[in-house]
């Protein structure tokens, strides 16, 4: 019997009753936390870009390329905080006057922030 192309390279068969099912396993990965906008991101994947989803879990890259997509996404977002903070006058000097204030405009640099990694980052491919 002549062997199949899985066989010739290097696939193992495994018989369970009348069948020779194949023996796959994806490849092991370091095991690192996710974050907030990886999970965004993979939830983007998987209801959107369902091809690109399937090819980096298939080829064992999707966490991988998660974390490192994370930790772009929180070097970004300090960065733009930082950036806006410093260009607007938010200082531990309002903070410590007027700490309502103070919130109001953190809050509103943050959630700036947070819209552009998400157009930039998280929600485009």
């Amino acid at each position: 019997m002549e062997k199949s192309l899985f066989a010739q390279m290097g696939g193992t068969y495994e018989q369970q009753g009348d069948y020779m099912i194949p023996c796959l396993a994806l490849p092991t990965q370091e095991e690192q936390p996710i974050g907030m906008w990886g999970q965004r991101h993979l939830r983007y994947l998987r209801q959107y870009r369902k091809i690109l989803y399937t090819n980096l879990l298939t080829s064992g890259k999707l966490h991988s390329y998660l974390t490192e997509l994370n930790k772009q996404a929180e070097d970004m977002f300090f960065r733009l905080v930082k950036q806006m903070t410093e260009r607007e006058g938010v200082s531990e000097q309002l903070k410590a006057e007027n700490q309502m204030e103070w919130v109001r405009r953190m809050n509103n640099i943050r959630n700036r922030a947070t819209e552009i990694v998400n157009a930039e980052l998280i929600f485009s491919i």
